[in-house]
C-alpha cells in the first residue's frame, strides 16, 4: 500500500512512519516528490494494517498498490526516475544514445568506435566482454581481458561502460570495470542474478526476455529494487512472434504502454530487436517517437569482420547520420541529444 504524508511533514515524522512499518514486519520504501512524501509499504497484505497509519495525524491518506509490481509502478511513483552514471542522466529530458561494437574484440577496433561514436553525439559505450550465443561454437567473449580494454577506453574517451554479466559469480569481476551491469533477454528471469544486482549500487540495464510479457518484465524489474537498488533501466529489444523477415518484432508498443506503468527509464535496442541494419534508423526514430528515453546501437567499423552479430551492426559514418535523424524527432518532442 502507499501512505501519502501530509505536506510539511518533519523527517522525524517521516521516521517514526517508517519505524512502525518495520515494527509490522514490512519493508518501508521512501519516495520524496515536490510538495509531499510518500511511503510505499512492501510485503504480505500490509492493506490489513492500514487502520494503524490512518490515526496518525502527519497520514493524508492510504491507497492500495493495485500492481503486483509495487516499487516499479508508478502508483508509487509518480514522478520519471532518472539514472545516474557519472554525469550522464537517463530518463531525463536529454535522450541518451549508447553505442559501441556487439563484443569486444581487441583493443585498437574498440578505441577507434569508441572515438567515432562519442564524437557523434553517443553518451554511453557499449562493448559486450562475456557474450551468450545460440552455439557453442561462437566467440564467446575475451572474458576479463575484454572489461580491462573497455575500462582503458573510458579513461581515454570519458565514455562511461555498459555490459553484460551472465552469471552470479561474474557480478563482482564487471561491477569492478563497468559502470551500468547488463542483464541480457536470456537472463531476464534468472531470480538468482536479478537478487545478486539488486544487492548492490551499480546502475542496471535489465532486457526483456525474448518471450516475455511486459508484467514478466515489470516483475524481472521488482527483484532488483526489492533488493534495494533503484537504478534500473529497462530496455526493450523485441520478443519472437510468428513473424521471420525481421530476427524479432520490436514492441515499440511497449515504451508507450511502459511509460503508464512504470516510472522507471527505458531505452531500445533495434539492433537486436530487427537483427537488419538498414531498419535500424528508422526504428531509432520511432523508438523516440514512442517517449523511449534512449538507444542501444551496435557500431562496427569492418561489420563484415566483426566476431559478433556483424549482419545489425552499422558502420560510424552510419551512426553520425542516425543521432542527426533522432536528434530532429527528439527536438519535436521537446528533447534533445
Amino acid at each position: 500500500m502507499i501512505i501519502t504524508l501530509k505536506p510539511g511533514t518533519t523527517e522525524k515524522g517521516i521516521q517514526h512512519i517508517v519505524e512502525k512499518i518495520k515494527e509490522l514486519g514490512f519493508t518501508p520504501h521512501i519516495s520524496h516528490g515536490k510538495e509531499r512524501t510518500i511511503i510505499g509499504v512492501i510485503g504480505e497484505n500490509p492493506i490489513r494494517t492500514r487502520h494503524l497509519f490512518e490515526a496518525m495525524f502527519i497520514v493524508e491518506s492510504i491507497t492500495p498498490i493495485s500492481k503486483p509490481y509495487k516499487l516499479v509502478s508508478r502508483e508509487l511513483k509518480k514522478e520519471d526516475t532518472c539514472v545516474k552514471v557519472g554525469n550522464v542522466k537517463v530518463g531525463g529530458k536529454k535522450v541518451v544514445i549508447m553505442a559501441g561494437p556487439c563484443a569486444v574484440e581487441n583493443k585498437p577496433l574498440l578505441l577507434e568506435v569508441a572515438k567515432a561514436v562519442k564524437k557523434a553525439g553517443a553518451k554511453v559505450l557499449r562493448g559486450g566482454a562475456f557474450k551468450p550465443r545460440t552455439s557453442p561454437y561462437s566467440f564467446q567473449g575475451l572474458g576479463e581481458e575484454g572489461l580491462k580494454y573497455l575500462a582503458e577506453v573510458r579513461e581515454i574517451t570519458g565514455l562511461p561502460v555498459v555490459t553484460e554479466a551472465m552469471d552470479v559469480r561474474q557480478i563482482e569481476l564487471v561491477s569492478r570495470y563497468a559502470d551500468i551491469i547488463q542483464i541480457g533477454a536470456r537472463n531476464m528471469q534468472n531470480f538468482d542474478l536479478l537478487k545478486e544486482v539488486g544487492k548492490g549500487g551499480k546502475p542496471v540495464l535489465l532486457k526483456r526476455g525474448m518471450a516475455a510479457t511486459l508484467k514478466e518484465f515489470l516483475m524481472s524489474a521488482e527483484y532488483i529494487l526489492s533488493g534495494g537498488n533503484y537504478q534500473v533501466i529497462l530496455c526493450e529489444r523485441g520478443i519472437r512472434t510468428f513473424e521471420n523477415s525481421t530476427r524479432f518484432t520490436l514492441d515499440l508498443s511497449s515504451v508507450a504502454l511502459i511509460k503508464n506503468l512504470s516510472h522507471l527509464p527505458v531505452v531500445v535496442d533495434p539492433s537486436h530487436g530487427t537483427g537488419q541494419r538498414d531498419l535500424i534508423t528508422p526504428l531509432s526514430r520511432a523508438a523516440i517517437a514512442a517517449g523511449a528515453d534512449g538507444l542501444l546501437i551496435e557500431v562496427h567499423s569492418k561489420p563484415e569482420e566483426a566476431l559478433s552479430d556483424g549482419f545489425q551492426s552499422i558502420l560510424p559514418s552510419h551512426f553520425e547520420n542516425l543521432v542527426k535523424e533522432v536528434e530532429k524527432i527528439a527536438r519535436s518532442m521537446g528533447r534533445e541529444i
